[in-house]
């Protein structure tokens, strides 16, 4: 883009971006949209250039309960991540065991399986179920809607009652660095309730009915914080939260897809893989 430029702060060592991300404006309606066709959407975006600090050159690594998000090794026994059987058989024990121990839960339930997304140059852009890039600031699930997903997912084989119930987004890429389009978060400590608005996630999947949960998008504040992971590759798992029951800890973190504007042109676009999880401490 144009009016995106890569900066650096020499005072401070933290490399810095400068990105095209959209929030979303007042509306009379409530907002919706879509998984697939993205012409029924209901968004009235506001698109701002904003900072986007490179978390990798931070002196003090981020930390899922304090900004929301961490970046870890994590090595995967997937060979091929377009292989839905082999996602489906060897990759959800794995995001179990990452969780379990980055986050120290009694128990991790892994919901659904893999989400792979596409640059919007990709060929399998649009291709398979919710493949696009997300192109503006949400968060996966309203307070109300993770307490639903909470109580739908918890083992049934633990009686004793549930203390904290945290949702998790695992983020991979699959193409080689540098990305393209990189997925950038925000400090969870630099925003707030006033921030966020209401909204319908919508499930348009074809020949199957459609379903939806309220989630939430997020308003313009010069307070928030963007930070991203510079030349991710597969072997990243990049974590963040989406929601947490537990008031005294992060509790979720907008995200978005950008454009990098410091990546050289003609690099095979992005390819990523998420996969989402809820941790479960119980009293």
């Amino acid at each position: 883009m144009s009016d995106a430029v890569a900066t650096a702060r020499p005072d401070a060592g933290v490399r810095k971006v400068k990105g095209r991300i959209s929030y979303i404006k007042p509306m009379a309606e409530r907002p919706r949209f879509y998984a697939n066709d993205h012409s029924r959407d209901v968004l009235d975006l506001d698109p701002r250039t904003v900072e986007i600090e490179d978390a990798r050159s931070w002196p003090v690594p981020p930390d899922l309960d304090r900004e929301g998000f961490m970046l870890t090794r994590h090595r995967s026994a997937v060979a091929d991540f377009r292989d839905a059987e082999a996602v489906a058989r060897l990759h959800p024990a794995e995001i179990e065991k990452l969780l379990l121990e980055v986050t120290g839960a009694d128990r991790v339930v892994v919901n659904g399986t893999g989400v792979l997304r596409f640059g919007e140059s990709s060929p399998d852009a649009g291709r398979l179920n919710n493949s696009f890039p997300a192109r503006f600031i949400h968060i996966d699930c309203s307070d109300k809607t993770a307490a639903q997903f909470a109580e739908r997912s918890r083992p049934k084989d633990v009686d004793r009652p549930v203390r904290r119930a945290c949702a998790y987004n695992v983020w991979r890429v699959l193409s080689p660095p540098p990305q393209d389009i990189p997925l950038a978060v925000c400090d969870a400590r630099s925003f707030g309730p006033e921030d966020l608005v209401e909204s319908d996630s919508v499930f348009d999947v074809k020949d199957a009915p459609e379903w939806s949960f309220e989630s939430w998008l997020v308003k313009f504040n010069p307070r928030h914080r963007w930070v991203y992971f510079s030349d991710m590759d597969s072997g990243d798992a990049l974590i963040f939260k989406t929601n947490d029951s537990d008031p005294s800890k992060a509790h979720n973190v907008p995200h978005s897809a950008f454009d990098d504007p410091s990546c050289p042109k003609g690099v095979p676009t992005r390819t990523s893989i998420e996969m989402r999880a809820t941790a479960y401490w119980f009293e």
